[in-house]
């Protein structure tokens, strides 16, 4: 009997070995992340002499950016950081009326070039938008050339809508819907 448990507690073992470097690589790569982020402003404040949270959004729209399938980096010359390329605006109110409708004290705009992953395209012009409490930013979006992807609708809107007025407009005269039930008893009243 003990040794139909020994391997299981070996299995067990090496799992939580493996969950453990998984973590530690994870957190060496946010590290990484965070330490990339944080020269790049620090450079932005220092060799521009960019405003903090200009600096801030530029970072964060330069490691954005890099997810893109569109673009390889962002670069952001000196004059990204003029007052005729940013601007800080004193919001207090949500900071868009999509899904980030969080409240902001001051949004930050920032002009950038995206630079294409391939190299036979011109830069595209790009703007980061970033929404700060305080000097935290709580709130972030960017004119992306390329859309996000979304489910496919192909025959799901159908099958839904369907299901959704069959369920809320059940009634007891044989699966018609209420409207329907409410016509026909409306037409046998007035034969």
């Amino acid at each position: 009997m003990e040794s139909t448990f020994a391997p299981r507690r070996l299995l067990r073992l090496v799992g939580r070995l493996a969950v453990c470097v998984s973590l530690a690589c994870a957190a060496s790569a946010f590290a990484d992340t965070l330490d990339e982020r944080n020269e790049l402003i620090h450079h932005f404040v220092t060799d521009f002499n960019a405003n903090p949270l200009a600096a801030d959004c530029a970072a964060h729209g330069s490691f954005v950016a890099s997810t893109s399938t569109a673009f390889d980096h962002v670069e952001f010359p000196a004059s990204s950081f003029d007052p005729s390329h940013f601007t800080i605006e004193p919001w207090n109110d949500s900071f868009d009326d999509k899904k980030q409708r969080i409240k902001v004290d001051n949004v930050v705009t920032v002009e950038g070039q995206g630079m294409p992953k391939s190299g036979d395209r011109d830069p595209t012009p790009l703007k980061f938008r970033c929404g700060y409490v305080g000097s935290q930013m709580l709130a972030f979006g960017w004119n992306d050339p390329v859309p996000p992807l979304r489910p496919q609708a192909h025959g799901t809107a159908s099958r839904s809508t369907k299901t959704k007025h069959g369920v809320k407009g059940k009634s007891s005269s044989g699966g018609k819907t209420k409207s329907t039930a409410k016509k026909s008893t409306t037409t046998k009243k007035k034969h």
